[in-house]
């Protein structure tokens, strides 16, 4: 048996793709990388907002799947929409790597009157706005290399980068801060394979699981998909687990971080289902979360 990985063309997704190989090797199955260009990845002049929310990193890893010329799409989980295609099911998640975001500096520090923030992420734009608002923001898209070069070539304070990314690529002595204040993207650090539904290898896949890892993103990805905002949308939602509790902390901004809605929550792990989040994002709708949302896609 050899199956076919589907993967991105980046340095970064590549990494996770061989990680997923070496996974399945370990368990004698031969693997092949078939590296396919997202839509995302050609379109780098246009922000990641801008280019909407419907599989921007995985539609055409989607397809293939779907036409059966791989076998399993491996990615940053991050960027997986929160509703799939009926066709296919997030069969493994592995686990995770540190969700946190970072502040990357220029390795020759400038000398600036006005600090300037670079991220090509609308919830960091909208955390760092919301803490520093007299910063300014730029945008900021490419690899993991391309970034942190543009970081060193120009005018900066710094670029916010996940440490995950970093730290898988060999990166890990760039990062300047651990910004714990910032609340990460649900699902960050988290490795995802999606397959068809009807793949004869779910009971192969199910090995690849990681059990904590897959019961916080779950919760992560419903506190999303209940707010019906997409991956870029301005939403933080980390859930963790510590002993026998589950820890969580999920919100929503404003686009200029102007207003901020916030909840935490602690369960036992045994309480811990995916509906959790649902209920999490039901808290903060009643407070008029949607509305803080449904602002910023009026203003794009």
């Amino acid at each position: 048996m050899k199956l076919k990985i589907g993967t991105r063309k980046s340095t970064l997704a590549l990494w996770q793709a061989e990680l997923v190989s070496k996974k399945l090797n370990a368990l004698d199955v031969q693997t092949q990388l078939v590296e396919i260009e997202s839509f995302g990845d050609k379109e780098q002049d246009i922000p990641i907002h801008k280019l909407g929310d419907k599989g921007v990193f995985t539609k055409a890893l989607d397809d293939a799947l779907i036409k059966g010329e791989v076998d399993l799409a491996v990615h940053s989980l991050k960027d997986v929409p929160t509703v799939l295609l009926n066709d296919l099911d997030l069969v493994s998640v592995l686990e995770r790597g540190n969700p946190r975001d970072v502040l990357v500096k220029p390795k020759e520090e400038k000398e600036n009157t006005r600090r300037t923030i670079a991220t090509g992420s609308i919830r960091r734009t909208a955390f760092w706005k919301n803490r520093f608002p007299g910063d300014e923001v730029v945008g900021l898209r490419g690899n993991v290399p391309t970034r942190l070069q543009k970081v060193d070539d120009n005018d900066w304070y710094g670029a916010v980068f996940a440490y995950a990314g970093l730290e898988r690529i060999g990166f890990e002595n760039r990062i300047s801060e651990v910004l714990d204040w910032m609340i990460p993207a649900p699902s960050q650090g988290a490795v995802g394979v999606v397959a068809r539904k009807d793949t004869t290898h779910r009971e192969l896949f199910n090995k690849l699981n990681h059990n904590e890892t897959r019961i916080c993103v779950d919760i992560e990805r419903a506190f999303l998909n209940e707010l019906e905002a997409g991956c870029s949308s301005p939403v933080g939602a980390h859930a963790y687990i510590k002993k026998d509790m589950l820890y969580f902390t999920g919100a929503v901004l404003a686009l200029d971080g102007s207003r901020r809605m916030d909840v935490e929550r602690e369960i036992p792990v045994s309480e811990a289902t995916a509906e959790k989040g649902h209920q999490w994002a039901d808290l903060l709708k009643n407070d008029g979360a949607v509305e803080l949302l449904t602002h910023r896609n009026s203003n794009d």
